[in-house]
């Protein structure tokens, strides 16, 4: 960038016939200026001006490193106004990353409020429950759950992931419901499979400051999340969901949660961005709506009162 600096002093002095009106419209000092073009002609070992108090005119090499110099410098610069205009617009492509489990519905209407006030974002959505890479994967914003581990990159806590244990009563009239974590071994459950890694997820719960792993009788196996809330919602089993999923059928009387006491609390959802100076407008934009709409939003975590609804399962009759 140095040389890049001397080279548009340069140019600018041998436009205008003088290095301190250069310097003047560079908004820098007579002194930076003769210093730059200085250190520049002996960068090049060759000099660029015949100079005197009063007037400078250039040399035979100075005239021609102007003309080789000169279309690259403006076409170096129109790049750069666009790059900067580019920055700034509200406008072009925003690249989006976040997990297929959980989370589409949530960023589906992040995304709709969001092109609808600015109609020229392109959207360019990757959902994935595997972690990817920031640079390959040239991320504008990204969410997750569980904070990014990217060196560089910032991450914003949005709200809790609550690993709901739930069923319909349907399933409850036949098989009763748990009384304990070590009840669920004699009881059917859904097994999520984690489409990214093909990992079977264990049912986790917390029992008193210790985040366990309980096993349980699968019966059923799935790497969607759609399939594995109707398996429950039809009675099938019971299942461990996450509370953005299974609020709405809680909260409708569909779906009854159990074992709340035991429900971990160490999961949260994530957004997560690179340095906020260098972010394209759009980008922050989108960043400060996720926050808003998102952070400590009730919608998507049920409330001490709706998870003690397990109360409502009869035993089986």
């Amino acid at each position: 960038m140095n040389e890049l600096r001397a080279i548009s002093i340069f140019v600018r002095a041998a436009e205008l016939g003088s290095l301190r009106k250069a310097a003047a419209a560079l908004d820098i000092s007579p002194q930076a200026a003769s210093q730059a073009l200085a250190l520049l002609e002996q960068h090049l070992d060759a000099r660029l001006f015949h100079r005197t108090t009063r007037a400078m005119s250039l040399t035979d090499e100075g005239r021609q490193f102007l003309e080789e110099a000169q279309p690259s410098l403006v076409g170096l610069e129109r790049a750069m106004r666009g790059a900067k205009r580019a920055k700034d617009e509200f406008a072009g492509p925003l690249r989006i990353v976040g997990p297929r489990s959980t989370f589409q519905h949530i960023l589906w209407r992040l995304l709709d409020e969001f092109c609808t006030q600015h109609p020229g974002i392109q959207p360019d959505v990757q959902l994935e429950d595997r972690v990817g890479s920031w640079v390959e994967d040239r991320v504008d914003v990204g969410f997750r759950l569980g904070s990014s581990t990217h060196e560089g990159v910032i991450a914003r806590r949005l709200f809790p992931v609550q690993l709901v244990t739930c069923g319909s009563q349907a399933y409850f009239d036949r098989q009763g419901a748990p009384d304990s974590v070590s009840a669920l071994q004699s009881h059917r459950c859904s097994v999520y499979r984690n489409p990214g890694t093909g990992k079977v997820v264990p049912w986790r719960f917390k029992v008193g400051n210790d985040l366990i792993e309980q096993p349980v009788v699968p019966a059923i196996h799935t790497n969607d999340e759609a399939l594995e809330l109707q398996a429950v919602l039809s009675g099938r089993v019971l299942g461990q969901l996450a509370g953005v999923t299974a609020a709405p059928y809680i909260r409708s009387g569909q779906l009854i949660p159990v074992l709340s006491d035991y429900m971990p609390e160490h999961y949260s959802y994530f957004v997560y961005f690179g340095s906020r100076s260098s972010q394209p407008a759009r980008a922050r934009a989108f960043i400060d709506l996720a926050v808003k709409r998102l952070t400590n939003n009730r919608e998507y975590v049920l409330s001490a009162k709706e998870l003690r609804g397990g109360s409502r399962a009869r035993p089986p009759g």
